[in-house]
């Protein structure tokens, strides 16, 4: 019997390491508000994403929320609706309006042509989605929100280690948030970060993810606890060694399913190859279904290889707007291009170590159901 490919599988370092790690927690006693893994982490972060102003975070949940508080956003947001559930979930439970721009066919981010026509009074930011790693016309979504005196924030939960002329794609916007959860590319078992671009945000950000509290006696904002402990810094630490050598074999793997499958009518992939400018990090290997082409649903292929023991995923579906728990909410959004994406968009297995044999194995299955069904 085939073993089981699951859809992602988190990366991890040797398990000394992380003992040898954690031991300090032992040696000090001190398992989480600030402390010296923590900082070391903190630190060593900077350093890779080249930037000045950085928070940790219990999870990219949480920092996107202290996010939108410290930025003091009201009313209107404007954003996509081809997302995790975490990026509109934090605009509506922080009071705001979601404001849902379709996205582009090439790379399903949000669709930036698009973004002005949605703008009224009562907008106060745009959030866009490096989906998948691919990041938004940043330069463009910057020159939109400064135009008209908006917040810019970026959810780059998928984006970590990507780099866009060089620059990490942290850099852009006012706020970039990532997530760290265990089966990103870079994790601390969970986790979060905010970067961001204003240096006055630094006691806000830090107050609020410690209920507000600034001193022994002095509370001096309505937080929440969103403290990053000792134990997710110190994976944190050994992982943050591995990451390049880890992108480098998703890369690898990326290529393969892009050699095995390009002749494929009906099956349509994002080639890397389309945007020289961009550092990828490989985080998914999405392929969008043309059930006409290839002669079966995306459904239908998901059952069939999952039968196999194959697992993949449907990410995202359903579309926010079809949400349970929105219902009769967003449906006046006109968003044809994120509709017929999310209904068609299959997530194939990829992480660091994913053998070759594995991934023809799946490409494989892909291939032989096509015949099955003609």
């Amino acid at each position: 019997m085939d073993k089981k490919i699951l859809v992602t599988r988190s990366s991890l370092p040797p398990m000394e390491e992380y003992v040898d790690k954690i031991k300090r927690i032992w040696e000090t006693g001190w398992m989480t508000n600030n402390g010296p893994i923590y900082t070391e982490l903190e630190e060593s972060m900077k350093q890779y994403l080249c930037c000045d102003n950085l928070e940790l975070y219990v999870n990219g949940h949480m920092a996107l929320d202290i996010a939108i508080k410290a930025l003091g956003l009201t009313g209107e947001v404007i954003t996509t609706p081809f997302t995790f559930a975490s990026t509109t979930h934090a605009l509506v439970m922080n009071d705001l309006v979601p404001v849902f721009c379709d996205i582009k066919p090439d790379d399903y981010t949000i669709d930036e042509d698009k973004v002005e026509a949605l703008i009224t009074e009562k907008t106060s930011a745009i959030l866009g989605v490096h989906v998948y790693g691919q990041p938004c016309n940043v330069i463009k979504l910057e020159k939109i929100a400064e135009k008209h005196h908006l917040k810019l924030i970026f959810d780059a939960a998928h984006a970590f280690g990507v780099k866009l002329d060089g620059k990490p794609i942290a850099n852009f916007g006012d706020i970039s948030m990532f997530s760290f959860h265990a089966t990103k590319v870079f994790n601390t078992i969970e986790g979060g970060a905010l970067i961001y671009s204003d240096e006055k945000l630094t006691r806000k950000l830090k107050n609020l993810r410690n209920f507000g509290i600034e001193g022994p006696e002095s509370v001096v904002d309505i937080g929440l606890n969103a403290k990053m402990n000792e134990f997710a810094a110190a994976m944190g630490i050994c992982n943050l060694c591995y990451l390049d050598k880890n992108i480098q074999k998703r890369k690898h793997a990326y290529e393969l399913y892009f050699k095995r499958l390009k002749d494929f009518k009906g099956i349509k992939m994002i080639d890397n190859k389309n945007n020289q400018n961009v550092l990828w990090n490989y985080a998914y290997f999405p392929i969008v279904i043309d059930e006409k082409l290839s002669g079966f649903t995306r459904n239908e292929l998901f059952d069939e290889l999952q039968k196999k023991d194959i697992f993949t995923r449907k990410y995202f579906y359903p579309l926010i707007t079809d949400f349970e728990c929105y219902h009769g909410k967003f449906e006046q959004y006109e968003l044809p291009v994120a509709h017929y994406v999310a209904d068609r968009v299959l997530s194939l297995p990829i992480y660091a170590d994913l053998e070759e044999e594995d991934i023809l194995r799946i490409c494989d299955a892909i291939i032989g159901f096509k015949t099955k069904k003609i």
